[in-house]
């Protein structure tokens, strides 16, 4: 990540929190305590923040114009294997012919396709507000949002109600990223993302889940759905192929992106 994306994240993490501390900040952006150190140093001298001890909060001027659509959190997960994911991303968009209904849950991975869907002809229904607005205002794409409440945190909508014109949206596929994936089944990192994922599965024929070889056979304590209700996957030939064939044991299909001619390109 350069320097200045870095830092850019660094405000809009103390923008959405007040405050967070040096140790927070390495493990939300992966950078070491040094490389955070000294771009904490050079934030303060911009007087963009003001350093405390053990970390950093935002300066208080008495404006809102600070105003950040997107959550941290996927503004984070949006640097992460940036280029991989794209490659998946655009992978994934090749499955979609024009005249077709997908769902797409909102995520950093998911939000890749905006780029490859813009030459389309699809009625997409999707629960990421900032991927609604990429495709509005740049393809000639049929955008559907479902009824319900931002949460900024991850950039999406979600709603606790069933009437929120979801179950009215019938789709071939389900495209959703995973912060892991193993044969226990889909992992997901939030209980709010479970019901609002939930309700658009039941409403697509096929899953297919976008996942980069670092969420190959990681799991966690919150499980999306087991590996009989994915159809396929798309990730990347750095993955481990002994879970992959894991994978391929439940009858699912695995698209492997070849990550080394996309460094050569």
């Amino acid at each position: 990540m350069l320097e200045k994306q870095r830092q850019q994240l660094i405000l809009e993490v103390l923008e959405e929190s007040t405050f967070a501390s040096v140790p927070e900040l390495c493990s939300q952006l992966g950078a070491s305590e040094a490389t955070i150190r000294r771009d904490l140093k050079k934030l303060s001298s911009q007087k963009k923040i003001k350093k405390i001890r053990g970390g950093a909060q935002v300066i208080d001027t008495g404006s809102t114009s600070n105003f950040y659509l997107s959550g941290n959190a996927f503004l984070i997960d949006k640097e992460k294997n940036a280029d991989i994911k794209r490659a998946i991303a655009k992978t994934a968009c090749e499955l979609c012919n024009d005249g077709e209904s997908i769902i797409i849950n909102g995520g950093s991975s998911t939000y890749m396709m905006a780029e490859f869907l813009r030459d389309k002809r699809l009625n997409v229904l999707t629960n990421s507000f900032v991927l609604a607005q990429d495709l509005v205002e740049n393809s000639q794409n049929q955008v559907t949002l479902p009824g319900g409440e931002v949460y900024r945190k991850q950039s999406i909508i979600l709603s606790s109600f069933e009437n929120d014109t979801t179950q009215n949206y019938r789709g071939t596929m389900m495209f959703m990223g995973t912060p892991g994936i193993s044969k226990y089944g889909v992992m997901e990192s939030d209980p709010l993302l479970i019901l609002a994922e939930k309700k658009l599965r039941k409403q697509a024929d096929k899953l297919v889940v976008l996942a980069d070889s670092t969420k190959i056979g990681l799991q966690s304590n919150l499980v999306f759905c087991d590996l009989n209700s994915v159809d396929i996957v798309i990730t990347d030939n750095r993955a481990d192929k002994a879970q992959l064939d894991e994978i391929r044991s439940y009858g699912i299909e695995v698209i492997v992106v070849d990550v080394e001619t996309l460094e050569a390109a």
